[in-house]
């Protein structure tokens, strides 16, 4: 029983194929710079990758290409296109209306359509991706799991904003969270590394990468979280400034003479880690230049790792205790010295990191010393698995 997944982006698809039984990714690919001149596949079914270079204009001939591409005598992995039992599509914004994955219908696709203005950059191209699959695959279960569902259990007090009231009621103004389906899996996987239930934890799930955010898990389930109606707020990200002042937006805007969207390009593609350090949106880099005396790349990291910690203090008070806190992603997974930076001095939290534990990347490992009254772990994610997993679900591929 394979599932396949899909993660349509403005220029990109990736998408993997999953055996849902093994829950094993039988292959992993992306088709990138979709309208852009150069557009290529690139695929991988275990130590085999090709390459294809060919022109995609749209994402119609991008997930035609990955079809045939899976149907390939030479190339793909799939005898019959009915080998696939059904599609799992990630949509970033699902707003207040889905608070669950859900078995795409016209009337889904429509509701999807009402908040995409919440999400401009993202939803366009996720119903794109909708549209294409379900022409292509009529016959083919197709469902929606949405990044800001997991989130949707946060109480009033943590989703709404101080403002007139009567923006919630008409424009859906409040917190809505985002890395749903990354803070749900590592939470769970969390659990199970401690080897207890997870009703009786408060974790907190930081998922670190070019985009960033934390959440705050309690028994289970999303009580608060850095992003908000966007995005744009909360951590430090690559090129997203996150929580600012908000009479900055204003300021600049005279200053700098800015239209509204000009401001909106500043705070979402200048600003964050490249802003700041001047160097990169690249963590990589950052470190790099760090360690070579750069002040500004020092700067950032310290930045960057102070507003986590931050975050982590204030969530282990809202949920009145803390027992675990999880690093996943780019940066989560494979940074030693932001992890490092981020749990010292959190000692009075319980934390105390093991030095030769935190040497990993990229591998599930409890990483505080197995005294440490809290644990802090390192737990890769796999969102796409998730999303193979609610796709079976809704599906009823598996019961």
């Amino acid at each position: 029983m394979k599932i396949l997944v899909l993660n349509c982006g403005s220029s990109s698809v990736k998408y993997q194929l999953i055996d849902i039984s093994s829950e094993e990714a039988l292959v992993n690919g992306i088709v990138e710079r979709i309208g852009i001149e150069g557009s290529f596949l690139e695929q991988e079914i275990g130590s085999e990758e090709i390459q294809i270079e060919k022109e995609v204009e749209d994402h119609s001939q991008a997930i035609n290409l990955v079809i045939n591409t899976l149907l390939d005598d030479e190339k793909g992995y799939l005898e019959d296109i009915e080998e696939i039992s059904a599609v799992g599509h990630r949509v970033v914004h699902g707003g207040e209306k889905f608070s669950e994955s859900v078995e795409i219908t016209g009337e889904v696709i429509e509701q999807i359509e009402e908040v995409s203005d919440l999400a401009p950059l993202h939803n366009p191209p996720n119903l794109a991706g909708i549209r294409v699959c379900r022409d292509l695959l009529p016959n083919i279960s197709q469902v929606a799991v949405f990044d800001t569902s997991f989130h949707q259990t946060m109480p009033e007090k943590a989703y709404m904003y101080a403002l007139p009231y009567e923006y919630y009621e008409e424009y859906g103004v409040r917190r809505y969270g985002f890395h749903g389906t990354s803070h749900k899996y590592v939470a769970r996987r969390a659990a199970a590394l401690m080897e207890r239930d997870i009703e009786d934890l408060n974790i907190i799930t930081c998922h670190l990468g070019n985009g960033a955010s934390l959440a705050a898990v309690k028994e289970g389930s999303s009580v608060d979280t850095s992003m908000g109606l966007t995005p744009l707020e909360g951590l430090v990200m690559g090129t997203r400034c996150g929580d600012i002042d908000p009479a900055i937006v204003p300021f600049l805007q005279k200053r700098e003479d800015l239209s509204p969207e000009e401001i909106d390009d500043v705070m979402n593609k200048n600003s964050g880690m490249l802003g700041l350090s001047g160097i990169s949106n690249d963590a990589r880099d950052i470190e790099e230049a760090a360690e070579e005396g750069d002040e500004r790349a020092k700067l950032t990291e310290d930045v960057f790792c102070y507003r986590v910690k931050k975050y982590i203090g204030a969530y282990a008070a809202a949920m009145g205790g803390l027992d675990c806190v999880v690093f996943t992603a780019g940066i989560g997974e494979n940074s030693v010295t932001m992890r490092e930076k981020i749990l010292k001095d959190l000692d009075f939290l319980g934390l105390e990191i093991d030095d030769k534990a935190n040497q990993i990347r990229g591998e599930e490992k409890i990483i505080t010393n197995p005294n440490s009254e809290t644990a802090a772990a390192v737990i890769p994610t796999n969102e796409e698995l998730m999303i193979a997993r609610d796709t079976a679900r809704i599906a009823g591929i598996l019961q």
